[in-house]
């Protein structure tokens, strides 16, 4: 039986895509839980579809498995491990699986664009230690994430400007409903020192 002492908790992060939420994740100290790893299979049928662009919706939190996810958080702050998913954005599925540890930290970090869905779980379950969102210009997010994607080849050019153009127009209306859902919207180095503070809070040997 886990010891209540020994419990984590997670502090959600997000931010529009381009923000610089993974980069800054990362680099705080803390461990990462990608939540974009939990993306639908891009032949699940349950998946929404953009008619426009005639691929499936990604934007849209029914292509992501928010019960997945949330179980994911759940294990990692009750055991200090789970295993979690590897997706290929390129092939639109999981490529295999994975082991996530909050190594021993009473706090970790999860961050991807449906972050959004599980604050009230989170919350509810006890186990939310912080929600902020980074706020930045749009048209920096803009492009660095097409920098981003073309990188990394993740779709044709075409595509990937037309999603970006959407993606900025919508881009205000997006961080108000991360508001409006419990999110603190900080700059980007404000968040960096937000989680600088827990990446130094005592460890457990819980994980």
């Amino acid at each position: 039986m886990t010891d209540p002492a020994d419990v984590g908790r997670v502090v959600l992060l997000a931010g529009p895509s381009g923000s610089g939420k993974s980069r800054l994740a990362r680099s705080c100290g803390l461990p990462v839980l990608c939540l974009d790893e939990f993306y639908k299979s891009g032949d699940d049928p349950s998946c929404p579809r953009d008619e426009m662009l005639g691929i499936v919706d990604w934007d849209h939190p029914g292509s992501w498995d928010a019960d997945a996810a949330m179980e994911a958080i759940v294990a990692v702050c009750r055991d200090g491990q789970t295993e979690v998913p590897v997706y290929d954005i390129s092939a639109d599925r999981a490529a295999g699986r994975t082991r996530f540890s909050r190594d021993g930290h009473p706090v970790f970090v999860a961050e991807g664009i449906f972050v959004s869905e599980l604050v009230p779980r989170c919350r509810e379950a006890g186990l939310l230690a912080d929600a902020i969102v980074i706020s930045r210009a749009p048209w920096k997010n803009f492009l660095r994430r097409l920098a981003r994607d073309l990188a990394e080849r993740r779709k044709p050019t075409v595509t990937l400007l037309r999603r970006g153009r959407t993606l900025m127009r919508d881009e205000s209306a997006l961080v108000a409903r991360l508001e409006a859902a419990g999110f603190r919207p900080v700059s980007a180095p404000a968040a960096a020192e937000v989680l600088r503070r827990w990446a130094v809070a005592p460890t457990t040997d819980s994980a």
